[in-house]
């Protein structure tokens, strides 16, 4: 006798389970492009020996061709150091406006954009690879200013509150260079915005004192905010009076510090479709 089998129930078929998004622990991104923008760093030998050689060059010049028209006497080099120092920082920092823009152009943030980071990771990279760099290009300028005469008269708790002072400011004009690079449509327009904010040290104390200016002049070089800076980075140096200038250094660099956090999020969400 045939047995005849019951025909098999129908099987469904299998749903897709969508994979888990991944989470990344706590500044697990930040340190990823810290590292990445190192890397970057170390093989850009070019820039990296402009930003110590522009501001070395400055500093012979102002010290050797305008020193003695300006202080026969031969002690320009102390005034003009505290300047160098933070042409030193411009200089460097205004590189990471051409790094972030070019970030933006290449397609790159279009691949970062599909994974769960921060929309601030990446600009962190940035600034802080670029502290790092301007510091030590801060400390070759001074080595080379204490071989042409330079002659600090600071204490080693002076030393230490230049070295936090002049991190701030490098901390706050490359978080400004960075939203720059963020709102220029091009690496070639980052660049010419950055090379304005370069001329404001000129319109400082930092090269001569503000009375000698024109008096319509004196109002842009007392209200801007390198003054302040040189003038504390001088007084720790040299024992000359800083009064308030201090705290007007520190309220300038956390202010400027606020903003561009504020704007380069913005701007980078903006950009790279980012929520």
């Amino acid at each position: 006798m045939t047995t005849i089998a019951a025909p098999e129930a129908p099987v469904a078929p299998a749903v897709p389970v969508a994979p888990a998004r991944v989470r990344l622990g706590a500044f697990t991104a930040e340190s990823t492009f810290i590292a990445r923008s190192f890397r970057h760093s170390v093989r850009d030998i070019d820039a990296m020996l402009m930003a110590v050689l522009l501001p070395t060059m400055l500093m012979l010049m102002f010290t050797f061709i305008f020193g003695n028209a300006i202080d026969p006497s031969g002690g320009y080099v102390d005034y003009v150091v505290p300047g160098i120092i933070l042409l030193c920082a411009g200089f460097g920092a205004s590189s990471t406006a051409i790094s972030v823009s070019r970030d933006m152009t290449t397609g790159i943030i279009d691949r970062f954009r599909t994974m769960p980071l921060r929309s601030g990771a990446v600009l962190t990279g940035h600034v802080v690879a670029s502290l790092a760099r301007n510091l030590v290009a801060t400390g070759v300028v001074i080595a080379v200013a204490l071989l042409v005469g330079f002659r600090p008269v600071a204490t080693p708790l002076e030393w230490i509150a230049l070295v936090a002072l002049v991190a701030l400011y490098i901390l706050a004009i490359t978080y400004l260079f960075a939203a720059i690079g963020l709102a220029a449509s091009s690496p070639e327009a980052a660049s010419g915005y950055g090379f304005i904010l370069l001329f404001l040290p000129y319109l400082s104390s930092a090269f001569v004192p503000v009375e000698t200016m024109p008096e319509w002049l004196q109002w842009v070089a007392e209200n801007q905010p390198i003054t302040p800076v040189v003038e504390t980075i001088r007084g720790l140096l040299m024992h000359t009076p800083v009064g308030d200038q201090g705290w007007w250094a520190l309220g300038w660099c956390a202010g400027i510090i606020a903003v561009s956090v504020v704007w380069g999020a913005w701007l980078f969400r903006r950009r790279a479709g980012r929520r």
